[in-house]
């Protein structure tokens, strides 16, 4: 015959499920969000400064050619628009420093007791990789503003964009086609084949690239269909992330930020972006850094991931917008 009273150390106050206060087996694995696939910091121009508030970049522009008249000198003879001298134009690109970035926590210490596992070192790294998201996004987002800008000389305008079709539209022979014609337009304002253009595309475009049997460079594209990936198109290496400004971004400015990154249009267009390292840069005062300290009055540790940077277009004709339309 069963017992029918008897201690039940897994039952709250001997009722309800009998499997209620035993420990749940911790795996040892804890999942976090997966690190953001942040590419862009490696493709533009960047400096450190030891202090100050911004950087300036020097900017030249051309020289000018003309055949001479024999007899005359080269530094006297014709002036104004007929001179056999060179008048090249100067001019500079600054950065200024932005405010300090910031991504913080807290945790109780109570609540650390409580936990059977530890959550400081995975809230550190997460706070770290919100910055580094963040980074990788005003950097993209300042690519497609390179391509978009007009300026005057000694600069040159942005090299603008180049569509790709639109949704059923868009296809591995449009994006192949579509980076053969940006390099082209990179060509045309004589921007360097030196190994140093990139094109990055969301991974929905780099999956229907891939896939793609009959685009021109198929047969020599170095990559692999079976492991996803693909790693030239017309002498540009291409790559892949979520962090381009493909969803749309706000046209205004972010609270306490000094410089506004936005162009103040959509970028809900955005289907990928090639360009080269020029386009872009970035100035760094204080590079990403992590603190943590113990809060006696708050009984608990707080937690802050730090950088101030500042970011700027340097080249605009060094880049190109790929356009879903």
């Amino acid at each position: 015959m069963a017992l029918t009273t008897f201690s039940r150390p897994g039952r709250v106050n001997n009722a309800g499920d009998a499997n209620t206060l035993f420990l749940k087996k911790f795996a040892g694995e804890v999942l976090t969000t997966f690190e953001t696939n942040a590419v862009f910091k490696p493709l533009h121009l960047v400096r450190t400064i030891e202090s100050g508030k911004s950087a300036s970049f020097p900017v030249t522009g051309t020289a000018e050619t003309r055949y001479m008249t024999p007899g005359d000198n080269l530094l006297t003879d014709s002036v104004g628009a007929n001179s056999y001298l060179s008048g090249i134009a100067h001019g500079e690109q600054v950065i200024d420093i932005n405010n300090l970035l910031t991504s913080s926590t807290f945790i109780a210490k109570i609540e650390e007791a409580k936990n059977h596992f530890d959550v400081r070192s995975i809230y550190t790294e997460e706070i770290g990789r919100a910055l580094a998201k963040k980074f990788d996004q005003t950097i993209a987002q300042l690519v497609v503003n390179a391509s978009r800008t007009a300026v005057s000389a000694p600069k040159k305008a942005g090299s603008g964009s180049v569509n790709i079709g639109t949704g059923a539209g868009i296809t591995g022979i449009t994006i192949a086609k579509g980076i053969y014609d940006s390099a082209v337009k990179l060509d045309q304002v004589d921007v360097p084949d030196d190994g140093e253009r990139y094109c990055v595309l969301p991974p929905d475009h780099y999956a229907l690239l891939v896939q793609n049997v009959g685009h021109p460079d198929k047969a020599n594209a170095v990559g692999s269909y079976a492991k996803n990936s693909i790693v030239e198109v017309a002498g540009v290496k291409v790559l892949k992330s979520n962090n381009l400004p493909s969803m749309g971004a706000s046209a205004t400015a972010e609270t306490n930020s000094l410089v506004n990154y936005n162009d103040n249009t959509t970028y809900a267009n955005v289907g990928g972006v090639v360009f080269h390292k020029n386009a872009v840069g970035t100035v760094k005062l204080l590079d990403l850094a992590v603190e943590s300290e113990y809060k006696i009055e708050l009984q608990g540790t707080f937690i802050v991931s730090k950088y101030a940077m500042g970011h700027g277009v340097l080249r605009p004709e060094c880049a190109v917008t790929l356009n879903k339309a």
